[in-house]
């Protein structure tokens, strides 16, 4: 009896894009199975960026296939792989500044919930929607500012509105843009836990300068160099890679284990 392997929730085959006669993405391959936090990292001008817009459909492949769920999602647009399930954030925050926290989340949740584009209903007579905004406000702590203006909010509580209007789609892959850029320490290690929280269950592929945060919250580490993913594995696998230390992590790692070196002689 043959046992069917679990579909990818994430694949992408032989993934290109160049503009013009430059090349940024070189023949990248990768598959995120269902429930895995995988972490992108690499130099500035890796890819990354580029990465996410041709998984979230902003931009399209040069060549190659993206499969969400076992399905190509080549040439499709961006709401429509929204719908299929996949969800993003992005290095600006992208949220509805003059509309509440609640109505940010309300509307959040709308679509998921059946909704569409209606004009002749009463938000305020949708209980389940908001019910679910109300449950998504707990899940990211933004209860006690639920009547605030979302452009009256700190920066890092902006950043978690913005994972909570992400995964109120109830899409099941879920991609972070830099989540915890301009945080101090304290607000990264609290945000740290919020996607903990809020993507459990979830697929998660994020892209993360803060070797802390990567190495903390992913379950595998994929490291994109001028457009080829040269490694992808587990923390502490990655961080062991001569490549990657070459490419990337560079003299942080190679100081580290210098100083280590010198502490056991």
């Amino acid at each position: 009896m043959t046992i069917s392997q679990p579909v990818p929730a994430l694949q992408l085959h032989d993934v290109h894009k160049s503009f013009g006669k430059t090349e940024i993405i070189r023949g990248t391959n990768l598959v995120v199975q269902s429930g895995e936090r995988v972490a992108i990292i690499g130099p500035n001008g890796a890819g990354k960026s580029t990465l996410f817009n041709l998984i979230s459909g902003r931009m399209s492949l040069s060549s190659g296939d993206i499969l969400l769920h076992g399905h190509s999602i080549q040439g499709k647009k961006p709401f429509e792989i929204n719908r299929l399930g996949l969800s993003r954030s992005f290095q600006i925050t992208n949220i509805f500044p003059k509309l509440s926290v609640f109505e940010n989340l309300r509307c959040s949740v709308l679509w998921s919930l059946g909704y569409g584009y209606s004009f002749w209903r009463f938000l305020a007579d949708m209980r389940d929607a908001n019910a679910a905004a109300l449950a998504l406000m707990e899940r990211i702590g933004l209860v006690r500012k639920r009547d605030v203006l979302a452009m009256d909010l700190t920066y890092a509580e902006q950043r978690a509105l913005e994972v909570g209007i992400t995964i109120g789609g109830g899409a099941n892959v879920i991609l972070l843009d830099e989540p915890t850029a301009g945080m101090s320490a304290s607000e990264t290690s609290h945000f740290v836990a919020l996607i903990r929280e809020a993507t459990e269950g979830k697929t998660l592929l994020t892209v993360e300068h803060d070797m802390g945060v990567v190495f903390g919250l992913a379950d595998k580490i994929a490291v994109l160099v001028y457009g080829e993913v040269i490694a992808f594995d587990t923390p502490k696998a990655v961080r062991a890679d001569p490549r990657v230390q070459e490419a990337y992590l560079g003299s942080a790692v190679a100081d580290a284990q210098a100083g280590a070196a010198q502490r056991g002689g």
